[in-house]
């Protein structure tokens, strides 16, 4: 049995659900979105909560069940919240500012690093050694953020690079003589 498919979504005032097939539409204050599931799961919305059932006992189906409440759940927190990333730059020169949709860095290349920002995804430059990545889509503002981290991962001697705010680096002592 699975705890969290048992569990029902609730849908706070503002967010509206409909469900046509295997497929569920939510809508909220911040736009739209939808998720397609499986044939292994049963989705219904009945006063303002949107309940997921398993449609036998396999263990797909169980499977299926947890992932499909949670996906669900997370249509729900995209369009009411919004999800965010926050990225941080270390290192002497490294910065970004956000240009119209690009968002410029500068990581100590020969050239400036051009990212251009995707549909669906606000992208902030408060300072200019912190990002904010924002968006009602959880997958894709974690992997803008990943993309952008990528360009210069942090290493573990002196901590240079892009790391996620709450990301924790382990140091490395350097050589010795």
């Amino acid at each position: 049995m699975s705890r969290i498919g048992k569990k029902p979504v609730e849908l706070p005032s503002g967010v509206s659900a409909s469900v046509s097939g295997q497929t569920i539409e939510v809508k909220g204050p911040k736009g739209t979105r939808s998720f397609t599931a499986t044939d292994d799961v049963t989705l219904t919305v009945d006063d303002g909560k949107v309940k997921v059932d398993p449609r036998g006992t396999s263990k797909r189906a169980r499977q299926q069940w947890g992932m499909s409440r949670t996906q669900v759940a997370n249509l729900v927190t995209g369009v009411t919240q919004g999800f965010k990333k926050e990225l941080e730059i270390n290192g002497v020169g490294y910065r970004a500012q956000v240009q119209g949709k690009t968002l410029k860095l500068a990581l100590g290349y020969s050239h400036d690093v051009d990212f251009a920002i995707p549909e669906g995804v606000d992208i902030k430059a408060p300072k200019p050694t912190e990002i904010v990545i924002e968006g009602i889509d959880q997958q894709v503002v974690g992997q803008v953020a990943a993309n952008i981290r990528a360009w210069r991962a942090p290493e573990p001697y002196k901590g240079k690079g892009i790391k996620y705010k709450d990301e924790f680096i382990f140091r490395k002592e350097g050589k010795k003589k």
